[in-house]
C-alpha cells in the first residue's frame, strides 16, 4: 500500500530543541564503551539489521533504532543520511537478560 504523503522526520515533529536527559546520556556512555572499537564499517549506502531483546513484550520494536543509530554514528564515525535501510525485530527475553544486537551492511 502506498499513501502519498510527505514523511514526517523527527526533527519536524518536536517543538524546539530536544534535551538529552541524564538517563539518555548515561546509556550513550555505557553503549559507548561497550561497543567494539574495531567493527569494520562498510562502503555506504548501508543496512542496518537490529535485534532488540525485551524483558517486556509491549516494548515498542522501533522505540531503540533512532538513539541506537545515533550512538552507532557517533561510534564508528559514520553519517546516518547514508543509513537506506534498516530492519528491526525484537525478542522476548527474560529480565535482566536485554541486548542489542545490529549488523551494519552495504547495499551496493
Amino acid at each position: 500500500m502506498r499513501i502519498d504523503i510527505k514523511p514526517l522526520s523527527v526533527n519536524e515533529a518536536w517543538k524546539g530543541r530536544r534535551i538529552k536527559t541524564k538517563e539518555y546520556k548515561a546509556y550513550e556512555k555505557t553503549l559507548l564503551l561497550l561497543l567494539p572499537n574495531n567493527y569494520k564499517m562498510p562502503t555506504p549506502p548501508y543496512h542496518i539489521e537490529y535485534t532488540f531483546g525485551f524483558s517486556s513484550v509491549l516494548s515498542d520494536v522501533d522505540n531503540p533504532v533512532k538513539l541506537v543509530q545515533d550512538i552507532l554514528q557517533k561510534k564508528y564515525k559514520f553519517n546516518d543520511k547514508d543509513v537506506f535501510s534498516f530492519c528491526a525485530t525484537k525478542e522476548k527475553v527474560d529480565k535482566g537478560k536485554e541486548y542489542i544486537s545490529f549488523e551494519i551492511t552495504s547495499i551496493t
